[in-house]
């Protein structure tokens, strides 16, 4: 499971229906209708998945998928069980067939999506990322505008990767990874002032404890600092910065900044 919570925000958008897991569990559920057994079957495996146990997973996504041959949230979670499995080829060959067999669902786009950006393939991650924007009933939508934002910017597409971050920020003011990201963009443009509007709100949920800082936040947080001429905060940030992620991107940054 470690494999898997390490992908770019896959979005726990595959909700888990309670079920149980006994003997008598896969009675009731063959004795459903065909339609509610595709989703207890699929409920059940994605709820072995999350326990971290792949190979009870399989089974029940592949009774799914008895009933119903192109039964796409089945193969959406065989997929994930084979990403969480670091088996790229078969979670690759399952999520195209979800996609195939439900175009329309945001939620199998932006897990294809954000499983292409773990494989570092940038441009077919955002082209899925993008397409998991567009309903606007998907109910992780915020987060899927973030996903492409992210990914816009690792292919230098920085205009629409800050239209994505102001989307996610516009639907749900409660993403932090936003929020940084945007003020990376709007320190880069030279509008400090509002990267330290930005920087603020996410210092609050950093002083809540619902989140923690990482390197970008830390290095946004030094150049805040120094716009502010606040000379002791922007140390502390620097030090935070040199202490946890020494190997960073953005603590080399830093140093060149300090020569």
């Amino acid at each position: 499971m470690r494999k898997l919570h390490a992908v770019l925000l896959i979005v726990a958008a595959c909700v888990v229906s309670a079920c149980t897991t006994t003997s008598e569990g896969y009675s009731s559920t063959a004795n459903a209708s065909p339609e509610a057994a595709l989703e207890s079957y699929t409920s059940l495996g994605l709820q072995y998945l999350r326990a971290g146990n792949t190979a009870s997973a399989k089974g029940p996504l592949q009774r799914a998928l008895q009933i119903d041959s192109n039964y796409a949230p089945a193969f959406n979670a065989l997929a994930l069980v084979f990403q969480a499995e670091d088996d790229m080829a078969l979670a690759e060959g399952y999520f195209r067939k979800a996609v195939a067999a439900d175009p329309q669902s945001a939620m199998i786009h932006n897990n294809f999506g954000a499983f292409l950006y773990s494989r570092q393939r940038f441009e077919e991650a955002c082209q899925e990322l993008a397409r998991a924007t567009e309903d606007p009933f998907y109910q992780a939508r915020a987060q899927a505008f973030e996903n492409m934002g992210r990914c816009y910017r690792k292919i230098g597409r920085l205009d629409v990767a800050e239209h994505a971050f102001n989307r996610a920020l516009t639907l749900s003011r409660q993403r932090p990874i936003a929020l940084i990201e945007l003020a990376d963009i709007l320190l880069a443009k030279g509008d400090a002032a509002g990267a330290t509007a930005l920087f603020d709100q996410f210092r609050e949920y950093v002083d809540a404890k619902q989140i923690d800082h990482f390197s970008l936040s830390l290095w946004v947080g030094v150049r805040v600092a120094r716009h502010e001429k606040n000379a002791g905060r922007a140390a502390t940030y620097a030090l935070l910065l040199k202490n946890m992620f020494p190997e960073s991107a953005e603590y080399r940054l830093y140093k060149e900044s300090a020569q």
